[in-house]
């Protein structure tokens, strides 16, 4: 479907998180991502999600959202409303 990037002032990619959906019902947000030796890391993991958010709430309004983040994520995802594990609803992944 899409992804959003962000680059530094070397045009060095910085953050990354892509978009996949049915177009109707659901959407997914795949490999969040942001340099963790960059210092404002948890910013651009909030501008990240935010991005992406806003983003699907205009193009798929209703729909739902699942993702896969790491740890360092859940600050930014908690503070834009996404509840880890809601109602015991858990994920599971293979990592190959």
């Amino acid at each position: 479907m899409w992804h959003l990037r962000i680059v530094n002032s070397e045009e060095r990619p910085v953050g990354f998180v892509r978009a996949t959906s049915d177009l109707a019902l659901n959407a997914n947000l795949w490999d969040l991502w942001a340099d963790a030796q960059d210092p404002a890391q948890p910013e651009l993991l909030l501008a990240l999600v935010q991005g992406a958010l806003t983003r699907l709430r205009r193009e798929l309004p209703g729909c739902s959202i699942s993702l896969s983040a790491p740890p360092q994520a859940l600050e930014a995802l908690k503070r834009q409303g996404f509840v880890v594990d809601p109602g015991g609803i858990r994920a599971m992944g293979l990592e190959l």
